[in-house]
């Protein structure tokens, strides 16, 4: 979308205003569909910069995520120009990649439609 949805930015705004909100969603960017849970930037960023953390090879990515709250960066308070998702997965076919779930950052520019919910695939 060129003009992002501004029911998806006030859903994104609510979720950033109290660390504790999370809210399932599902997007479709680019032809493709992530569904997951929507956390507030800073929630995510600290478990993005855990897992890095945790890595030999990815740890010393971990101070890019982990730089401060989203308080002290410049922007603060600002409308929210991207959705982050986490415990997401792609769906693709009967698969969601991955399958335990991932942490995704979607630009809400780009959401060309979504739904209220985390939609899972079953073969029954």
């Amino acid at each position: 979308m060129s003009n992002p949805d501004e029911l998806l930015v006030a859903i994104s705004a609510a979720v950033e205003s109290e660390p504790s909100n999370q809210m399932a969603l599902t997007v479709v960017v680019g032809g493709a569909v992530i569904t997951g849970r929507l956390a507030p930037e800073a929630v995510w960023r600290e478990r993005v910069a855990e897992v890095l953390r945790d890595s030999d090879r990815l740890g010393p990515f971990s101070d890019v995520f982990a730089r401060g709250p989203v308080e002290n960066r410049p922007g603060h308070g600002e409308t929210p120009t991207h959705l982050h998702f986490h415990l997401a997965r792609i769906l693709q076919g009967s698969l969601g990649i991955p399958e335990t779930g991932g942490m995704y950052r979607v630009a809400i520019k780009d959401v060309g439609a979504w739904t209220v919910g985390d939609l899972s695939y079953s073969d029954r």
